[in-house]
């Protein structure tokens, strides 16, 4: 199997899965006015689907091994699809029924990236490690600037509910397009893998305890957190701070995970090139800090076209680090065994995922404004990125 072809089936199912996740963060005040509960309510729904891509990254390793991450990638398609079209049946009054279907998405989300890793590392040349795994990265921008572009149209026009069950349908075709390429990636299966949660949990304490791999699982907590808190509340923001209609507010998401999709590509470029992936993950950090920061300030007079463009940097910062990261744990991770390390870390990323969103809720509730919650975010964010900048410096 071509690189080209391996980075392209990857890339195509992760671009569906992050469709599916931002799904209900693009529609939020959509989907909770119809729901009678307030729009902040995402905060929940979102950490409920991370604390199911968490679960199921922890397990992934096994059925990585078993199954092959073709296999595992279409079965995760199916588990979104359940998901959302769980979330559309859903009526006032439904919340656990709700929570369920976010929890179901969330493990349809969690092994994806694991599983492309597991692909990439066998069919990528050393020396573009950063670049192709950026690339393939840009799926998640890409997938929730798709949603910001589309869905709310397309919510007005036919209701959120209808726009769930289209998306829903379209994993049927992505399962059925990865179809072919299966027998041809899937290989070197073993049919004696089965997953233990004692041997996953002695595994990401291993990955904690090794001083290669913790920092870059560690500020991957922070990033983490950072970039769902981004691509969560914005519309959020905007719509409920700045005074935004939907509509505008969900191409400034958009524009930013646009921003996202550049940024990946050209911060993975840059790390090949200058072999610092340290020097170029605390640049993130600390840029993404400053614009969390003018985000937390904005006000309603502010120029559109500023918002766009601040949406933009915040998007080619808060979302552009994961590549970078991604290709440095493949390449400290033994030979054969970079789907399982991937996984293991991608707990610990999960875990800042997980406690993001409710923690950005929590603040902005308990403040009455989300202009809080984005000040947090900048001191999250620039501290870590800091950090990891003085470590590089004194290693």
């Amino acid at each position: 199997m071509s690189p080209a072809v391996a980075l392209g089936a990857t890339l195509a199912i992760q671009v569906y899965t992050s469709l599916a996740g931002a799904a209900a963060a693009v529609l939020a005040p959509e989907v909770a006015a119809d729901l009678s509960v307030p729009s902040r309510w995402i905060g929940g729904y979102v950490g409920l689907v991370y604390f199911g891509a968490m679960s199921a990254s922890l397990l992934c390793g096994a059925y990585l091994a078993r199954y092959g991450a073709i296999r595992v990638s279409q079965a995760c398609v199916a588990l979104c699809a359940l998901g959302i079209a769980g979330t559309a049946l859903a009526q006032p009054g439904w919340l656990p029924a709700v929570a369920a279907a976010a929890v179901v998405l969330g493990l349809g989300y969690g092994p994806i990236t694991p599983a492309s890793s597991h692909i990439l590392a066998r069919t990528t040349p050393a020396s573009r490690m950063s670049l192709v795994f950026s690339i393939k990265q840009t799926g998640v921008p890409a997938g929730a600037a798709l949603a910001g572009a589309v869905l709310p149209a397309a919510a007005l026009a036919f209701g959120w509910r209808w726009t769930f069950a289209a998306i829903a349908l379209a994993g049927v075709a992505v399962i059925a397009a990865a179809q072919p390429i299966r027998r041809t990636l899937d290989t070197g299966l073993s049919a004696d893998a089965r997953p233990a949660i004692g041997s996953a949990l002695a595994a990401v304490a291993g990955v904690l305890r090794d001083p290669r791999l913790a920092p870059f699982a560690l500020i991957s907590f922070a990033y983490a957190a950072t970039q769902v808190s981004f691509t969560s509340f914005l519309v959020v923001h905007l719509t409920g701070v700045l005074q935004w209609s939907l509509v505008a507010a969900g191409f400034a998401l958009s524009a930013g995970t646009i921003g996202g999709v550049a940024g990946r590509i050209a911060w993975g470029a840059v790390s090949d090139r200058t072999r610092a992936p340290r020097t170029v993950l605390g640049i993130i950090g600390v840029s993404g800090s400053v614009c969390a920061a003018l985000a937390s300030i904005a006000a309603p007079d502010w120029p559109p076209l500023a918002i766009y463009a601040l949406a933009v940097v915040f998007g080619a910062t808060a979302v552009g680090w994961n590549g970078v990261m991604l290709a440095e744990i493949a390449r400290l991770a033994p030979a054969g065994n970079v789907g399982q390390v991937t996984g293991t870390v991608g707990v610990i990323t999960f875990g800042g995922v997980v406690a993001g969103p409710p923690l950005f809720a929590a603040l902005s509730a308990t403040a009455g404004s989300t202009r809080v919650g984005f000040a947090a975010v900048a001191m999250i964010s620039g501290l870590s990125g800091a950090a990891f900048l003085l470590r590089r410096s004194e290693s």
